[in-house]
């Protein structure tokens, strides 16, 4: 009997578990991760990858450039590059604490700038490259973290990039000198306005909200159920379809009672999409630009007369009517 449950897999003896007690838990789990295959970590993967690559000195790295610069050869242009991924790591760690993904993604951005700063660099000014591609690459780094830091794109122009890029550093700076880093304060020493500062701070730390989202968790509305609807209802879409008609109708029936120079001009400069100007229907009807002129404002007149005996209620449609009119 005893016999059948020890041949049992599923049946522990005393002398079975004993055995096993003698190993505590964290020396069971340890020797059981030993066992399993190491966990791939993509970033000491890739540390090690560019650890392969010998960083140049300045001689080196000053003739290489200026063989480029001058043949373009794609292989000078990878020992410029493949040489300096290890400043784009150091930058990018510079960038981390204003990115909670993917360090990896800092890194890829960066090397684009590297690669743009190649391309751009001219060794004959005096600059070291690694000094001029730094800037290629903080500026590639940081137009990513802004393109992708809320759903809604921030930081459009230069100086709202530059008021991400120093606004935490500023902040973090006027706390350690004891001083409250109030919105005012911070404008005032990054020479900016006030309202800027309040805008970005707004920007950086609120949080982003999908119109889909519901507006709690155990309610079927959304946040987008509540905005109000901006587009023309059908009763409006109807009446404007209506007045469009009646004045395409009575424009047409104006154009017929014209003949001569004013049916040139009022197809030709007032109808037309591209209409011609006052010069080039001068030439083509032989009379100067002022006669032209004149002739638009009187046909103008009377088209305006003429529209408001016909349809009176055309005033309440401005989006209806020329803006001419």
């Amino acid at each position: 009997m005893n016999k059948e449950k020890n041949n049992n897999p599923e049946t522990y003896t005393l002398e079975k578990i004993e055995e096993l007690s003698v190993i505590s838990l964290p020396e069971a789990i340890e020797e059981e991760e030993k066992r399993l295959p190491a966990k791939f970590d993509p970033l000491q993967k890739y540390l090690q990858e560019i650890s392969k690559y010998p960083v140049l000195s300045r001689e080196e790295e000053e003739a290489i450039a200026k063989a480029y610069y001058e043949t373009k050869d794609p292989r000078l242009a990878y020992k410029l590059v493949v040489s300096n991924l290890r400043l784009v790591v150091k930058i990018a760690f510079e960038f981390q604490k204003f990115w909670a993904y993917n360090f990896l993604d800092l890194v890829q951005e960066g090397n684009l700038g590297l690669l743009q700063a190649v391309k751009k660099f001219d060794p004959y000014k005096g600059v070291k490259f690694s000094y001029y591609a730094s800037f290629w690459i903080k500026a590639y780094i940081l137009k990513y973290i802004m393109d992708n830091w809320k759903l809604v794109k921030m930081g459009t122009t230069q100086a709202q990039r530059k008021l991400f890029y120093k606004l935490r550093k500023e902040k973090e700076r006027l706390a350690a000198l004891g001083f409250e880093p109030t919105p005012k304060e911070i404008a005032k020493r990054l020479g900016v306005k006030e309202k800027e500062v309040e805008e970005m701070e707004m920007r950086m730390f609120s949080q982003d909200v999908s119109l889909e989202a519901p507006i709690s968790p155990d309610s079927e509305d959304t946040f987008g159920d509540f905005l109000s609807d901006t587009r023309p209802g059908p009763e409006d879409t109807v009446a404007r379809e209506e007045i469009l008609n009646n004045f395409k109708r009575l424009l047409k029936e104006f154009a017929n009672q014209l003949t001569g120079k004013d049916y040139v001009i009022f197809h030709e400069r007032l109808l037309a999409d591209e209409p011609k100007t006052l010069n080039e229907l001068s030439q083509k009807l032989g009379i100067s630009k002022e006669r032209v002129r004149q002739i638009e404002e009187k046909l103008l007149k009377k088209l305006r007369k003429f529209l408001q005996e016909r349809l009176p209620d055309a005033a309440f449609y401005p989006k209806a009517l020329s803006e001419k009119i």
